[in-house]
């Protein structure tokens, strides 16, 4: 009896050890699959912001040629003929 109770001690024991493992494994996974989407999140980010900033030059740069052009319009309106 005493030999089954060791045996089992020692399987109960081998089993904990073997749970933990998977659990750390899994728990490294789940961190780095993490890592990898806020990495990706950053860049898609990143880009997104080059992206918005650029079209916002643009805008910005297209405005102002309109702006010029309504000066100018203006001014020549306002020469005396």
């Amino acid at each position: 009896m005493a030999s089954f109770k060791k045996s089992f001690e020692s399987l109960k024991g081998t089993s904990h050890s073997v749970a933990k493992g998977v659990t750390d494994t899994a728990v490294q996974a789940a961190q780095e699959a993490v890592q990898q989407v806020a990495d990706s999140s950053k860049d898609t980010i990143n880009t997104a912001a080059q992206e918005a900033s650029r079209q916002t030059q643009a805008v910005i740069g297209k405005a102002a040629d309109k702006a010029t052009d309504t000066i100018k319009e203006f001014g020549q309106k306002m020469e005396p003929k």
